[in-house]
């Protein structure tokens, strides 16, 4: 998926915040291996993701992809929702 030259890396997270306008905060969970003892560890990071239309809420679960500077800390955009989280 990633790798080749132009294209654009994507990944799979869970949007953690929708408080400001246009933008999500996305957790991305990777595991790592480590290298001495080779376990598995968990890895989280935070992007900032545009969202043109205000359509995702928190605990929905979404496809980003890297795209040019669009502010101070966002770098990505928000390709689809692949889930939306459960209404309670």
């Amino acid at each position: 998926m990633n790798g080749h030259k132009g294209e654009r890396k994507q990944r799979v997270g869970i949007v953690v915040s929708d408080k400001m306008d246009k933008t999500r905060v996305v957790m991305v969970e990777t595991l790592v291996q480590h290298p001495r003892y080779k376990k598995y560890i968990k890895r989280r990071k935070k992007f900032y993701a545009h969202d043109e239309n205000n359509e995702s809420r928190v605990g929905d679960l979404v496809q980003i992809m890297e795209t040019r500077p669009l502010s101070k800390l966002k770098r990505w955009r928000i390709v689809k929702i692949l889930r939306k989280a459960p209404v309670l």
